[in-house]
This record gives structure tokens, sequence and C-alpha cells, in this order.
């Protein structure tokens, strides 16, 4: 599908992956009914560079989904010069649901669990270095924090999208952060 003239396709930042959350789509059908397009051009807009991660196909398989499950219905219409287009308006469950969201505190967590476990299991097993495996890590997300930091940089004043990559940037200095102490903690087992 092509991209609007207005609407250029961001470079995805490296090793980021962005998926469609149900709720995300609930709420932008929340202000009038829209077609999958329309939705995919407001991600954009929101998203900014990061958008470049989303997969098109994302938006309208997770359409579908919501429409099976009851939270938007879809009407068929018709265009002179182009194939019809479905149009997506909430329900009742839908808009429900949305509130819910809107109303939940609860905040994603870091997973470093699986990480971890690459680390204790490696050195157990003497299968790799834990801090070969930390560094390697470290230069991936140093990488991907330079690509969020240029890319906040370059975006307009008062973009929403800048405060989207701000949170990008914090949440990769936090995630150094502990790397730095995975590199001392398995340093100093190294000594022992």
């Amino acid at each position: 599908m092509p991209r609007p003239a207005e609407l250029p396709a961001p470079e995805p930042l490296h090793g980021y992956q962005l998926r469609v959350v149900q709720e995300v789509l609930l709420a932008l059908l929340a202000a009038d009914p829209a077609h999958g397009y329309q939705l995919r051009a407001r991600l954009a807009l929101a998203l900014g560079p990061l958008a470049g991660a989303l997969n098109d196909g994302q938006v309208y398989v997770t359409l579908n989904r919501l429409e099976k499950s009851g939270l938007v219905t879809s009407t068929r219409v018709g265009q002179t010069d182009r194939p019809d287009r479905k149009v997506y308006t909430l329900t009742n469950a839908g808009r429900d649901r949305v509130s819910a969201w809107l109303k939940d505190t609860s905040w994603p967590k870091p997973a470093p669990a699986e990480f971890h476990l690459k680390l204790v299991a490696a050195a157990a097993a003497g299968l790799a270095d834990p801090v070969g495996i930390v560094d390697r890590q470290r230069r991936e997300l140093l990488i991907g924090l330079g690509e969020a930091q240029r890319a906040a940089l370059a975006e307009p004043d008062g973009s929403v999208a800048a405060l989207l990559l701000e949170g990008v940037v914090l949440r990769l200095q936090a995630d150094l952060h502990w790397l730095e102490a995975c590199a001392r903690y398995w340093n100093e087992a190294r000594k022992r």
C-alpha cells in the first residue's frame, strides 16, 4: 500500500520492534469511524520514525480480530475509481474496553529475566563468556540509543513523536545502566 505524500516513510530504528495494540486502534476509532489506511496514517503521525517498525498488515489483522471480538463493526463504502473500502466503527463493547484501558495504571515492566537467564546458563554450562554476551548486547543498545537520539533531535518542537522518542531514549539508557551492573557482576565472578 503506498504512503501518502505528506507522510514520508520513516526509517525504522535499529532493532526496535513495534506491534499494534488493540486498545490503540480502538482509541483511534473512539473519535470517529475510519478505514484502515486512515488509522495507519494516524499511527504514523503519532509514532514518527518509530512507525517504520510497524508492519502495515498488522493494522488490518488487528482490525479483523477486533471485529471478530465484537469490539468494532465494519461497513463497505463504495468508491468510484477504487475498490470498496471498509470503514470501522467502535461498538459499545469497544468503547467500554477503551475506557477501561485508559483507566488502567499498570506499567509494562522491563523483562530482563530472559537475558539474565541467558547469562547464568552460559556461565554454568561454559557455553559462552557472560561478559562477552553483555558486551554484544551493550553494542546493540548503543546503536539503538544513537539512532533514537538522532531521531528525537530531528523532530520539530512540540512533536508528540518526540515525547515517545524521549521515552525510548530513557529506556535504552536504563537498560545500558543495568548491563553495566551485569558486566561488573560477571567480571567479579571471574575473579572468584
